[in-house]
């Protein structure tokens, strides 16, 4: 059974294969950073295995192409959305609300909400084995916030992938997750959803 490990001095939390462990609590608790530290692009103390495997005893671009990272404002280092995508998933896209035809476009006509999308999207075609969601539906409208919890929700099922997803919306929490998971001060406790 695949499994992310997270030991750490105030979280030691195992996310099974196919779960969805939602994370929240105050603005500035650390989140964003406790994810950065998972996908080892800050330092840390703790230990993070994926499977057995130590975050250590890989290089780290290919930890960060297993433990994938979605932080709440992406970057764009092109100017046409198809430079982003090697392998597009045609039936993501329009799960998303998109045609093919978005591989064309200029991002820089592209809305927030768009380039967001647009990021999961990116993310999910690198195929990680593992998702750190950064607030990935704060941006969005209803539709396509319901779009991007089914697609995500799906891809975790049939990929049996782990998802660790931080969100303040508890109405979310209750519709996407298995647990959650709560800061309170310097300590992540569990509370029931």
């Amino acid at each position: 059974m695949e499994r992310l490990q997270v030991q750490a001095v105030t979280l030691d939390v195992t996310i099974g294969g196919g779960e969805i462990v939602c994370l929240s609590g105050p603005s500035g608790s650390g989140k964003s950073l406790l994810l950065r530290a998972i996908a080892d692009l800050i330092p840390h103390q703790g230990r993070v295995k994926l499977d057995d495997i130590d975050c250590n005893a890989l290089p780290a671009h290919e930890w960060r192409r297993q433990v994938g990272l979605l932080p709440a404002e992406s970057r764009w280092w092109r100017d046409r959305v198809g430079d982003h995508f090697n392998d597009p998933q045609a039936d993501w896209f329009e799960r998303l609300g998109f045609s093919m035809t978005v591989l064309d476009w200029e991002l820089a006509r592209c809305s927030t909400g768009e380039k967001q999308r647009l990021a999961i999207l990116r993310l999910l075609c690198q195929q990680p084995r593992a998702l750190l969601l950064d607030e990935p539906t704060a941006s969005l409208d209803p539709d396509s916030v319901t779009r991007a919890e089914a697609l995500l929700q799906d891809y975790c099922q049939e990929q049996a992938v782990q998802v660790l997803w931080v969100s303040h919306d508890r109405e979310q929490q209750r519709r996407v997750a298995n647990r959650r998971l709560l800061i309170r001060g310097e300590q992540i406790v569990e509370e029931p959803l």
